[in-house]
């Protein structure tokens, strides 16, 4: 039987010629020694089971921590990639810009030599041109003496 506190205050002994009884002295006491080897021992399991549940809050709370810091690492690393790939799509970009302004250039130097080339080749015709009615003239000149006598 648990002794309450209101019990073990509540308990009377009966007196004899010599004081209280003994044995009914030694009864308590032995249920209160039982009592207390049984409260002790169950404050030895409470105090046991504590430090295990602590055991285990201490360990989810440092796999808590890694995990966040893991969230933070990927979320730094998420950023990063982003970043590099904006960056590597505006030097894409530019370059593409860059190669078109190229290609633009040589297209415009390759219309103006052949404008150039046009020109010479009108000059040169035009040239070509006279050269042929002069010499088609003095050879119409020439057969038109040959063909008239001189009068």
């Amino acid at each position: 039987m648990n002794y309450t506190p209101n019990d073990l205050q509540n308990i009377t002994f009966k007196k004899s010629i010599m004081g209280y009884n003994e044995d009914a002295v030694n009864e308590v006491l032995d249920k209160i020694i039982d009592d207390y080897s049984a409260y002790i021992h169950e404050n030895i399991e409470l105090k046991d089971r504590i430090a295990v549940l602590n055991e285990g809050i201490q360990h989810y709370k440092a796999i808590e921590e890694s995990l966040q810091n893991t969230l933070i690492v990927a979320q730094q690393t998420s950023e990063d990639i982003k970043k590099n790939a904006y960056e590597k799509a505006e030097n894409i970009i530019k370059e593409a810009e860059l190669k078109a302004q190229r290609i633009i250039g040589d297209a415009n130097q390759e219309v103006l030599k052949i404008k150039f080339e046009y020109e010479d080749l009108k000059k040169r015709l035009h040239i070509f041109k006279t050269k042929s009615e002069t010499l088609l003239l003095s050879q119409l000149e020439v057969l038109k003496q040959v063909v008239e006598p001189e009068a």
